[in-house]
Order: structure tokens, then sequence, then C-alpha cells
């Protein structure tokens, strides 16, 4: 089996499984140094596990979040806004988060955002990211080709046709013609630098790009390749979205 990979068929119990590891890591950082930050990734893959971690026995109070990515232009009053997204599937439902850090992809100086909300991540150890993985192996909205060298902590991208599409096929927008065409994302050496990191990917739609992943070449062709150097990287997969892994995991 390949190391930290957990293969769960219920994506309830994936999504609770893939939340108890991710909150002990947090209930660890609060014991140690009295605080915790963590990084969320928004999108179907994420339902479970969200309403999983919101029920976890964590204080709150002594956690930040960032968030990985908002599409530029979209309020917030938007349905498919990641802002929206955490506020309401997170945020709203923890008892006295100590802060939110949003990132306002609708600013009008967005250049002024990216360095605001660059700053603050920067001043920060982060001790878990909980991300999940694109159709076309994305990380965040880092696209292929990804860049995989910047040390900026976020960045403008431009999305591709598959990850615009992808947006469509989950329900958050109708045409591809709605779906913005440029997003600000966290880069891939920012996710990088957290402690943890917790990779839950269920279902079929990712199964090509899961198996690319994790057994395909280290390839900025496939971004989540990258998550296969981090030295504490947690995989939970559904027998869908692991149905094309090679038959000793």
């Amino acid at each position: 089996m390949h190391e930290r990979v957990t293969i769960i068929r219920d994506k309830r119990e994936l999504g609770r499984e893939a939340a108890r590891m991710g909150a002990s890591f947090i209930r660890e950082a609060i014991s140690k140094t009295g605080q915790s930050t963590i990084i969320l990734a928004t999108g179907a893959s994420q339902f479970e596990m969200l309403e999983a971690l919101v029920q976890e026995d964590v204080d709150w109070s002594r956690v930040e979040v960032f968030h990985l990515d908002e599409y530029i232009g979209l309020p917030v009053s938007h349905p498919a806004s990641f802002r929206n997204y955490l506020l309401n599937r997170f945020v709203a439902r923890v008892v006295n988060l100590r802060v939110f850090h949003a990132i306002w992809g609708d600013a009008g100086d967005l250049a002024a955002e990216i360095d605001r909300i660059s700053s603050l991540i920067t001043e920060r150890k982060v001790d878990v990211a909980f991300v999940g993985v694109g159709e076309n192996g994305h990380v965040a909205f880092n696209d292929p080709p990804a860049d995989f060298e910047t040390e900026a902590p976020y960045l403008i991208v431009e999305l591709d046709e598959a990850c615009r599409k992808q947006q469509i096929g989950e329900g958050w927008f109708d045409s591809l013609e709605e779906v913005p065409p440029r997003a600000v994302t966290m880069s891939v050496r920012q996710i990088m630098k957290s402690r943890h990191l917790i990779v839950t990917s269920p279902d079929a739609r990712k199964a090509s790009a899961v198996h690319s992943a994790l057994e395909g070449p280290l390839s900025n062709q496939c971004p989540a390749s990258i998550l296969r150097a981090h030295p504490d990287c947690h995989w939970y997969l559904d027998g869908d979205s692991s149905s094309l892994l090679g038959e000793t995991c």
C-alpha cells in the first residue's frame, strides 16, 4: 500500500477519518503553542470532511483559518464563492473561531489584497492544510503546468478549461461563460510549507488525477504529484477515486 493512503468506501466515514486525523494535529499544535493555524479547501470533495471537522472537539478560539483560493470578481454573495462556502459550512458552525482570513477576490485593489493576505500567512507556521485534488490534477487553483518555483504565498492564475468545466460538473455554475477565467490561489510552495497535509479526494472523476499524483512522474503537469515530496501527507480516498492505483494499494 502507498504510504499514508487510506481507502474507505463510505464517503461519510472517509470524511470522518480525514477530519479526525486533521483535528488531532490541530489539538497537538494548541497543546504545544497555545494556538493553531490551518488551511481549508472547498469544493464537493470537502463536504463530508468539513461536516465532520466542525463536530470535532477543538478549541476553535485558538485556531485561525486561511483558505486556498477565490475567484476574481465574484462577490461573496454568489453561491460559488469560496468565502461563501467556508462561511456557511465552517465558520458559522464552530464556536468562537479566532479568525478566518478570507481572500477578497472582488477587492477594488487586487494587488493590495494579495499583499495583505500574503503578509499574514508569511508570518504564520501552518499546522495543517486540508486540500483536495482537481480532476486535472490541480492543487488549489494551480492548474497544469503549475508553477513549482514561485515563493509568492498567493498569486493570480488563469484557470484552464478542464478546471472550469469541473466547476460546472459540480453544479456551481450553469455554463462555461459563467465561470470566472481567473482566480487568486495559494501557491504550491506555500501549501507545501504546512507541517501536515490532509488530502481528501473521493469520486470516480478524480481517479485519473489520483493515479497520476501517486503513481505517475513528479511533474507540474500533474500538480498534485508534488505532494509526494511532503514529509507528512495523508491521503483519504474512496473505492472509486483509488480504482486506478496499483494492485498493492
